[in-house]
């Protein structure tokens, strides 16, 4: 019971902090751009992402007549719930709920979240929808590759699959200064990961109104945004634990609210990427580097093992 009462109260902490991040980013994205963000609703706007929830849903919810109705119902709650449920490797980091094989569960998590876009795009058929949750689901896959072999990097180093041991291999020097190449390519991966700019496919409204969420309206349309938000914040923490120190201190409060301002950043600063480019990116240079990187340092820290040995 304890248990389920303190993931409760990290959920709530998250869904609270996606609100004000959609504030965030629009209110940066705003200066970015030379003009104000919102800033009517409450002082200086702060009341706006209640608002913005106030108003989505209590819209009437309204189905395609010929969409797959249940799937298209589940769809969006299905990717909130896993985005949600991906946060239970972090608090174990915090002591919270006791968790040895939290890295298995992330990637565990991370394969199936292709599933939720697929499902909102197929049941909508519609083929703007269909269209760009194909395009997302090929690049999440493509790069989770990557993803997977850049973070197998530390954890030749770690030798364990729990996200608490990050802290205590960083207390001196961190992965992002023995590991930089990693560290640049896996933020990377996260920006595809999460179809954000310039990795936007899935939503390319030029070419494909809105996406994969063309039909969603009202509360489905909440959810999906509340699903990629929280799975951006929860990126952005995973990078700060793994590559930025990782321990428990308020440091690692303020990387991670670096990391995510870098998120807002890129999306008002880069176009967006074509999407042959992106695959190519991903299959013939970030995959061979990966592979190459991990034995690489698999190679050295070998060395360096029977040279201790030897001593």
């Amino acid at each position: 019971m304890i248990q389920v009462i303190l993931f409760l109260v990290v959920v709530v902490c998250v869904l609270v902090g996606v609100a004000f991040f959609t504030l965030f980013e629009r209110k940066l994205l705003g200066y970015i751009q030379l003009r104000k963000g919102p800033n009517k609703v409450g002082l200086g706007g702060v009341l706006q992402p209640f608002s913005d929830a106030i108003k989505l849903f209590s819209k009437e919810h309204v189905s395609p007549s010929t969409s797959n109705y249940s799937a298209f119902l589940i769809a969006p709650c299905f990717s909130l719930g896993l985005s949600l449920l991906m946060w239970l490797s972090i608090p174990s980091f915090f002591n919270l709920l006791s968790f040895n094989k939290s890295v298995l569960f992330f990637l565990c998590g991370l394969g199936v979240g292709v599933y939720g876009l697929l499902a909102a795009g197929w049941s909508s058929n519609s083929k703007y929808s269909l269209i760009g949750c194909l395009r997302g689901v090929a690049q999440t896959v493509s790069y989770e590759v990557s993803l997977v072999l850049i973070l197998f990097t530390p954890l030749v180093v770690t030798v364990g699959y729990e996200l608490g041991s990050f802290s205590s291999f960083q207390e001196n020097l961190w992965f992002i200064f023995i590991f930089p190449a990693a560290g640049l390519i896996w933020f990377i991966s996260c920006l595809a990961e999460t179809n954000r700019t310039p990795f936007d496919f899935a939503e390319g409204e030029s070419e494909l109104v809105s996406g994969y969420n063309t039909e969603y309206s009202s509360g489905g349309f909440a959810l999906i945004m509340l699903a990629e938000y929280t799975s951006i914040l929860f990126m952005s923490f995973l990078f700060s634990v793994i590559f930025l120190g990782g321990d428990c201190s308020f440091f690692v409060l303020v990387s991670f609210g670096v990391m995510a301002f870098i998120f807002v950043w890129v999306r008002g600063t880069l176009p967006r990427f074509r999407y042959d480019k992106l695959m190519y990116l991903a299959w013939k240079f970030f995959l061979p580097f990966s592979i190459s990187y991990l034995v690489l340092m698999a190679g050295l820290l070998s060395m360096l093992f029977l040279g201790f040995k030897e001593c």
